[in-house]
């Protein structure tokens, strides 16, 4: 794989860097104690244009790629996971699908806007019962006339109080199982379409997660994405690229860990030298150092393929496990290098170890990778 970043990669990357730096870092601690959703900052990463990295100018997006979005969504990780996985969503599981399956019509009304940071899209597909088992839908959409009549309930949905549009699955023939599954956009204020619950997390603390409930919510035919049968293709095929975003957001999350034990390793002083001389420090930062480098690697490899068209979806499993499982352990190992002091909210590694968890979770956890994975190697 060729590693050299193009000049706009490289520039959207050092933009990311900056603004996270600038712009996100000082309220980071804040947003996550008050749970606060970072409204103003998302609004100017929309200005950016992160927030619709790889849709066309067209549509109201950068027109970059994947490898950008990646790299983007690490720099903007590194100050804070929750605006990482806001952005995330917005541009993996929302944008993508609508750009992919959506025609001009739908892209004008449902993509421009979120591309361009205007609104927010969320992306509804996990159910009470249907987690990693993603084929089990209860909610339902009923053909009524030019409309669905769609009823159920929809939990853990990323952005789902604060977006303007969301992406939900259904059944729409029971009959036929996972083929029976059609995708639909509603629009926020939609009546039959209300946000139960705002749950309070360990971490991620300023996204928003909510349980939406659909009671009688009379959505256009229109407003379907694809043909009816089609939706839990168009859900698989959205989570291969969303597992790259989680990835760099877990890879983002490590990274800023990691800087911050360099700094304090280099500060911090025991037995009079900074215990950055002492040996078992050295050994815990090289192993960060290589996990992160490891999953960085990985990361652009998936992205990479996707931008060439070619098949990614085992690569972006393997990227988004390493990753996940590399946020966890160096998040663990930056409290611990800390000592006592990374246990407290003042530093912000706390923060990191909080935030790296869900990593392991959502849109996949480990060992739904694991299983994609290993279908791979032993043939299908």
């Amino acid at each position: 794989m060729k590693l050299d970043l193009t000049d706009e990669q490289q520039m959207i990357q050092a933009m990311a860097r900056e603004f996270a730096e600038t712009a996100i870092r000082p309220i980071a601690a804040e947003i996550d104690r008050e749970a606060r959703f970072p409204h103003e900052t998302l609004k100017r990463m929309g200005e950016l244009g992160l927030m619709g990295i790889a849709v066309p100018e067209r549509w109201g997006g950068s027109a970059a790629d994947t490898v950008a979005y990646a790299l983007a969504l690490e720099e903007i990780a590194r100050a804070c996971a929750s605006h990482a996985v806001i952005m995330s969503v917005n541009n993996s599981l929302y944008c993508d699908p609508v750009l992919e399956y959506g025609d001009d019509a739908q892209r004008e009304r449902f993509l421009r806007p979120v591309a361009s940071g205007l609104a927010h899209g969320c992306f509804a597909l996990t159910e009470p019962q249907a987690g990693s088992d993603a084929s089990n839908q209860a909610t339902l959409a009923v053909r009524d006339g030019d409309h669905y009549r769609i009823s159920g309930r929809k939990q853990f949905i990323t952005s789902g109080r604060e977006a303007a549009f969301t992406l939900v699955f259904c059944q729409t023939d029971r009959a036929k199982g996972h083929r029976g599954i059609s995708a639909f956009v509603v629009e926020k204020g939609t009546p039959g379409l209300v946000v139960a619950k705002v749950e309070d997390k360990l971490g991620i603390r300023a996204s928003d997660t909510a349980e939406l409930l659909f009671d009688e919510c009379r959505v256009p035919t229109a407003n379907r994405l694809g043909e009816e049968g089609q939706g839990f293709r168009i859900a698989m095929a959205t989570l291969d690229g969303g597992r790259i975003g989680i990835a760099a957001q877990a890879l983002g999350i490590a990274a800023g860990a990691y800087e911050r034990s360099v700094a304090y390793a280099r500060e911090r002083t025991s037995f009079g030298v900074p215990i950055g001389q002492h040996q078992m420090i050295q050994w815990m930062l090289a192993d960060m150092a290589t996990a992160i480098d490891g999953a960085r690697l990985l990361v652009l490899r998936a992205a990479a393929l996707k931008d060439a068209g070619r098949p990614y979806g085992t690569a972006s499993a393997m990227a988004k496990l390493f990753a996940a499982e590399t946020a966890m352990k160096v998040t663990t190992d930056a409290i611990q290098v800390h000592g006592g002091y990374g246990y407290i909210k003042e530093y912000e590694v706390e923060r990191y170890f909080r935030d790296a968890k869900i990593t392991q979770i959502y849109e996949g956890t480990s060992q739904i990778q694991k299983l994609v994975i290993a279908r791979e190697v032993l043939g299908g």
